[in-house]
């Protein structure tokens, strides 16, 4: 019975993050990590007790889902959830008629979020490999402008012990990503990796004081007009809205057959007949993790429910792509923003008010990229069988919620 409960006890199966991450055989970021000033631990050989754990704990789900899928045991968890998922009751019209003592000598409401009646936050989403570290580092060289990048990322960034010295060399005319973050290790107090990973989808009633208290740190620490760059809200930006409803949300998008390239790194590296085992070793950007999570909302992102990896990859972007559309101010497409820097720029900077820029300086930031390389990774109709797949699934899931 303890094995039985130390079993249960274990979190969810993931991938850690180090192995989410994988972009060089182990021995050479090994050597990386070293020059960089930190040691990478040895991989280890599975012990006999993990396998029993491990083993012990798989047969423990097991017998779990077939109870989950009988009767009795719906029956328990209708029962268990009943009254929980609503569970927020409207008790006044307002904040201040909430806070209202009936007695004077009690004490009082101390909240003051001075980030969410602050106008002139700037907050950008835009998925892995679209081009938002480029969008970054363009209003990192604004004056009066000071940019976050990736904020939730678990390198921890105001954690000068944790975050390494590694640059992506993928992002040009990039030195360093954490200088903004020099002086903000406050942020600490309320940095929690599982932010990464786990409820990656919050609506507008998501509790989670700890992130409104790390935004709100970052935005009211900030000596200049705050730009929050995010690579992990674009399924949270209902909750973003809510919470910081005079921000002007920014939404960047690419085309999904060229993110799925760049995604990969290298087309070399995952061939679209091979299997789902052997995306995961590649994997480099979370899909994987994300439709872990996320298939509890959505229930086609369940590997079990498509083909192969690319689906998974529409499937999110799509929807990313959506939500993007439906909760920012204003989107800007990759495509366009590289092949006509000046023009996209111009255009974005009126949508969020920014009136003085050197806009020869900034176009120089950008580099353009190559531009359809999905064609050597698979011909058109095969790119169209598979997005036609998701949108038809699309349709339906969505038509069911619209009746």
């Amino acid at each position: 019975m303890r094995l039985i409960q130390e079993a249960a006890a274990q979190p969810p199966a993931r991938l850690h993050v180090d192995e989410c991450k994988v972009r060089e055989p182990a021995n050479k970021r090994r050597q990386e990590g070293r020059a960089n000033g930190y040691e990478m631990p040895k991989e280890q050989p599975m012990r006999i007790g993990d396998w029993f754990r491990r083993s012990l704990r798989g047969y423990l789900f097991r017998m779990l889902r077939r109870i989950s899928e009988t009767d009795d045991g719906r029956a328990i968890t209708t029962d268990s959830l009943k009254g929980l998922l609503s569970w927020r009751p409207v008790l006044g019209s307002s904040i201040r008629e909430l806070s209202e003592p009936p007695y004077p000598e009690l004490g009082g409401c101390q909240q003051e979020n001075r980030a969410a009646d602050r106008s002139d936050v700037i907050i950008v989403s835009g998925r892995f490999r679209s081009g938002s570290t480029l969008l970054w580092n363009i209003f990192r060289h604004l004056d009066g402008c000071v940019a976050f990048y990736e904020p939730f990322n678990e390198r921890r960034w105001f954690d000068s012990s944790a975050r390494g010295e590694r640059v992506d060399s993928t992002h040009k005319q990039v030195e360093n990503y954490w200088k903004e973050y020099e002086g903000l290790e406050r942020l600490g107090d309320y940095y929690r990796e599982e932010w990464t990973y786990r409820d990656l989808y919050m609506d507008e009633q998501f509790w989670d004081p700890g992130m409104q208290r790390y935004i709100d740190l970052l935005i009211n620490e900030t000596p200049g007009r705050p730009v929050l760059q995010f690579n992990r809200i674009d399924f949270r930006l209902p909750w973003i809205r809510h919470h910081f409803p005079l921000a002007k949300i920014i939404h960047l998008y690419r085309h999904p057959r060229d993110q799925w390239c760049s995604a990969l790194m290298d087309l070399k590296r995952f061939a679209k007949e091979e299997s789902f085992a052997e995306f995961a070793v590649r994997d480099d950007f979370y899909l994987l993790n994300w439709a872990r999570d996320l298939k509890y909302h959505f229930p086609f992102l369940d590997q079990r429910e498509v083909s192969n990896p690319y689906q998974l990859f529409y499937y999110i972007w799509k929807l990313s792509y959506l939500f993007g559309r439906r909760y920012s101010d204003y989107s800007i497409c990759f495509e366009h923003l590289v092949s006509d820097p000046s023009t996209e720029l111009q255009a974005l900077f009126r949508a969020v008010n920014i009136e003085a820029y050197d806009l020869k300086q900034l176009t120089q930031l950008v580099v353009m990229p190559a531009i359809g390389k999905w064609k050597n990774y698979a011909d058109p109709e095969w790119f169209r069988v598979q997005e036609s797949a998701c949108e038809t699934v699309l349709a339906e899931f969505f038509s069911k919620l619209s009746d």
